[in-house]
């Protein structure tokens, strides 16, 4: 994900995860500290900063003002924030679950099956050669 790509994310995702009850204090502090950080890189930008708090109240409404916005400000060259947001979605994709099953698959692979209890019959190759053994 390239970075303007990874902050945009990372700000839509804690300003939806910020109105939420169930968010944890370490998501609610990840977007604090990523937000500050950009308020930051803003702070002699009052038009800037008047988009970034627009922004999280309608990230959808606000993204390409957002995005301008940043890029105006040079944003995605910043190393410490383009990290702060990396971090901070790989924290929410872990509070979410990103699922029991990890799978990295490499290579060839012809068929595979993940789950619990998971019944299946696969056939690979020509099924008459088979027939002949």
């Amino acid at each position: 994900m390239d970075p303007m790509t990874a902050i945009l994310t990372a700000l839509a995702a804690g300003a939806a995860a910020a109105l939420k009850d169930t968010a944890s204090q370490a998501i609610k502090d990840g977007y604090s500290l990523l937000r500050g950080l950009i308020e930051r890189k803003l702070q002699d930008n009052p038009k800037a900063e008047m988009v970034l708090k627009e922004h999280e109240k309608d990230p959808e409404a606000w993204e390409k003002p957002l995005e301008q916005t940043l890029s105006e400000a040079k944003v995605d060259q910043d190393e410490e924030i383009v990290e702060t947001a990396r971090q901070f979605l790989a924290a929410i994709q872990a509070q979410q679950g990103g699922g029991k099953y990890n799978v990295q698959v490499a290579g060839d692979v012809q068929g595979m099956v993940t789950g619990d209890q998971a019944n299946v019959t696969m056939n690979f190759g020509d099924q008459q050669d088979k027939k002949k053994r």
